[in-house]
């Protein structure tokens, strides 16, 4: 079986912490990444932008409406996920459109680690 581990900080953390800081962190998920590879353990992950970068598509009528915001509804479960490459957001959305909505789809972009 394979398991999504969600990862939460506080909100506006990463606008708040040193960079210091931020090297540890990122530290810790290398070490993470280590454990997991001795272990054997087929892993992938990405970091995202902060809640505030997403935008969601969500159904409305017979279409689908793109709101600037970044969650759909709280009742709703968070069910999966695509990891696609686009030139920009605008590309993301216009695939996203492609995809089965159900409650809603937010889009947030991912970090990309610099080396």
């Amino acid at each position: 079986m394979k398991y999504m581990l969600l990862l939460f900080d506080p909100e506006n953390y990463w606008d708040s912490v040193s960079q210091e800081d931020m090297q540890d962190a990122l530290a810790e998920h290398l070490a993470f990444a280590r454990l997991l590879k001795e272990r054997g353990v087929a892993f992938s992950g990405e970091a995202v932008h902060p809640a505030q970068n997403a935008v969601t598509l969500r159904p409305a009528g017979d279409g689908v409406v793109t709101v600037e915001a970044p969650f759909v509804e709280r009742r709703q479960d968070f069910a999966g996920f695509y990891l696609i490459d686009c030139a920009d957001l605008t590309e993301a959305l216009d695939i996203a459109r492609h995809c089965p909505i159900g409650a809603g789809i937010e889009v947030r972009p991912v970090w990309e680690a610099s080396s």
